[in-house]
């Protein structure tokens, strides 16, 4: 789309959907224009544009310069088109935000549902048709959980791809940066431009055009049975089968099979490296400004104000070792699926801050440091949209994307969206 078409889209559909926090009427471009159109997460540092984090006090009041994502894409002759919600300080898989207000999910004019989190303004407006891409990151699934449930594709790669430089941490073991598009096409493609050294902790490029014409023919595939996979809803579950029914019918080979640790297994230890780093992070901003904060953000990290350097330091050994054994065991299968998340999208009114079952599955991609993108899998009953993640090997991402194409080629679902009549 043109800046000019995604700006109408925004003026008519965002005052409801709320997905943007700041639009940037004009558009921001680099020295070329003409690209595609892409938005970012209010968690990137755009230069003289305050970074809110969601939160009511923001984290920079005007950032020197572009975090080097946004940097790569203007230069590319991309055009930004503005910033878009999260969940305060990216630490909550929802969507929701007392602090500054929760997006809509598209995908339900009359009842306000979660749109996932954290990157939640991120998948609104990629699902809403309000860009072609948005920037999010991931530290437990904050890409592929709002994707999910908002119906869109959602990229996340390991560590080492991506910079990090100019995006505010929340655990700097297990961040890292994605991307939201309607197709896997699209998002492989930003992908591409985003990717490469950095200087720091960046050291890989990405090929989209590679990666998207690998041959999966001779792919071995393992996916997790439903009686392993705890709690899923009925027909998340039905909808995952028919999945890996579609890749089996494709000529994909795919086995169900019980992981050496269920995806589950990483959700707590996962959960103690977000607080623990995090406080350590924001233990100064938590203490100043907590009264106008979302009482459940800081509840979240509080938790990491009770662990000890020490225990901190044996979590990431186990990490390590969790990793370890977890990466051979996934040598002879090119990709893991599961569910992306176990339910479809909850009224917000009915959201239980004390769990968090939208992640369960998707933090052990973060805890394991696996590439993974979450792919539309189909609409419920109820018309809410379902994701099937398909996790990769440590710094296959091509393969990820491949299977991830092969996947919507035959899914019957790509190319569908909600209606917004009732938003406009």
């Amino acid at each position: 789309m043109t800046p000019d078409e995604a700006l109408a889209r925004i003026r008519r559909y965002d005052p409801r959907l709320k997905a943007f926090v700041r639009v940037f009427d004009p558009p921001m471009t680099g020295a070329t224009s003409g690209g595609p159109v892409f938005a970012i997460k209010d968690l990137f540092d755009v230069a003289g544009v305050p970074t809110g984090g969601g939160a009511r006090v923001p984290l920079s009041e005007s950032p020197e310069r572009h975090a080097v994502v946004v940097e790569r894409l203007l230069q590319a002759g991309w055009s930004a088109v503005g910033k878009t919600h999260t969940v305060e300080l990216a630490y909550g898989g929802w969507g929701t935000n007392r602090a500054v207000g929760a997006p809509w999910n598209p995908w339900d004019a009359h009842l306000h549902r979660a749109p996932g989190g954290s990157s939640s303004g991120s998948a609104v407006a990629v699902a809403a048709g309000l860009c072609d891409v948005a920037l999010g990151s991931d530290t437990g699934g904050s890409v592929r959980i709002p994707s999910a449930v908002c119906g869109v594709v959602g990229l996340k790669p390991g560590r080492g791809l991506v910079s990090l430089k100019g995006v505010h941490p929340l655990s700097p073991a297990l961040d890292t940066v994605g991307v939201l598009a309607r197709s896997v096409a699209v998002a492989a493609r930003a992908l591409g431009v985003i990717s490469g050294p950095d200087g720091e902790t960046a050291t890989r490029t990405f090929d989209p055009e590679a990666a998207l014409a690998t041959e999966v023919a001779a792919m071995r595939l393992a996916a997790i049975p439903l009686e392993h996979l705890g709690d899923v809803d009925s027909e998340v579950g039905k909808l995952y089968l028919e999945s890996i029914e579609r890749l089996r019918e494709s000529g994909l080979a795919v086995e169900m099979v019980k992981p050496v640790a269920a995806l589950d297994q990483s959700f707590a230890p996962n959960g103690m490296l977000m607080a623990g780093e995090g406080w350590r992070i924001w233990r100064e901003r938590i203490e100043t400004h907590r009264e106008v904060m979302d009482p459940w953000i800081v509840r979240r990290f509080e938790v990491g104000r009770d662990l000890s350097d020490d225990q901190l330091a044996e979590a990431h050994a186990s990490r390590a070792e969790h990793q370890a054994a977890f990466h051979a065991w996934m040598t002879p299968y090119d990709a893991l699926l599961s569910p992306t998340c176990p339910i479809p999208a909850p009224p917000i009114e009915a959201v239980d801050e004390t769990t968090s079952p939208l992640s369960r599955l998707t933090r052990a991609g973060n805890y394991l440091d696996l590439p993974g993108i979450s792919v539309p899998c189909g609409l419920t009953g109820q018309g809410l949209p379902a994701g099937l993640q398909i996790l990769g090997r440590p710094r296959e991402e091509a393969t990820v994307v491949a299977l991830a194409a092969t996947f919507e080629e035959v899914s019957g679902w790509n190319g569908r969206t909600p209606d917004l009549s009732g938003f406009a």
